[in-house]
C-alpha cells in the first residue's frame, strides 16, 4: 500500500488519467479487432475500463492530454502529415533498395526538441522511428539522437527542422 500512496502523490488530475488511458487502451482494442461488432464492443469497453482503472494513479503521462475541438483538428492534421511523411520516405527508401549503386551516408545526428511533456517527447520519438531511414536510438533532456540512413546535413538545426520540424509544431497545440 506504501507504493500505491507514494504513487499517487502529485497526482493532479486521477479522473483524466483514467479517461486518457482508457480511450488510448478502447481505441488499440477496436483497432486490433476490426469489428464493430457489439461484444466486441462491450467487451473492448469493460476490459479497458478494468487496465484503466487499475493503472490510472500510475499512468501521470496521461494527464497532459487535453481534449477540445482544436487538439482534435491538430490530431488529424497529425495524422494526415504523418501519412504523407511516411509515403515519401518509404519512396525514397524504396529507390535506395532498388538502386544500383547504394550511395547512403549513414550516422546518428543529434536534434534538439522543444516538447517539454515525456508524452510529446514519446510521440515525436515514435513518429521518427516509425518513418523509414530514421530510428530514435536515445532520448536525454531535449535531445533525441537519432540513426539515419542518409544524413544530408551536420548541422543540428538544419537536421532538426529536416527530420522533426513537420511534426514538432503539430505536436506541441496537442501536447504542449
Amino acid at each position: 500500500m506504501e507504493i500505491i500512496r507514494r504513487s499517487m502523490q502529485g497526482t493532479t488530475n486521477i479522473p483524466l488519467q483514467f479517461f486518457n488511458l482508457w480511450l488510448t487502451l478502447f481505441i488499440i482494442w477496436m483497432i486490433a479487432n476490426a469489428t464493430l461488432a457489439i461484444d466486441t464492443v462491450i467487451a473492448g469497453f469493460v476490459i479497458s475500463a478494468v487496465i484503466a482503472l487499475v493503472f490510472a494513479t500510475f499512468a501521470k503521462v496521461y494527464s497532459v492530454i487535453r481534449w477540445s475541438p482544436i487538439v482534435l483538428f491538430y490530431y488529424l492534421k497529425y495524422l494526415g502529415v504523418f501519412f504523407i511523411e511516411l509515403v515519401k520516405a518509404n519512396i525514397s527508401v524504396m529507390r535506395l533498395v532498388f538502386s544500383p549503386r547504394i550511395d547512403i551516408k549513414p550516422g546518428i545526428i543529434e536534434i534538439k526538441t522543444e516538447l517539454k511533456s515525456p508524452i510529446g517527447r514519446l510521440a515525436l520519438a515514435n513518429t521518427i522511428t516509425l518513418t523509414p531511414g530514421t530510428l530514435v536510438v536515445d532520448i536525454k533532456e531535449e535531445s533525441l539522437f537519432v540513426h539515419c540512413i542518409n544524413v544530408n546535413t551536420t548541422n543540428q538545426a538544419e537536421a532538426t527542422a529536416e527530420i522533426s520540424g513537420r511534426f514538432e509544431s503539430i505536436l506541441k497545440v496537442i501536447y504542449g
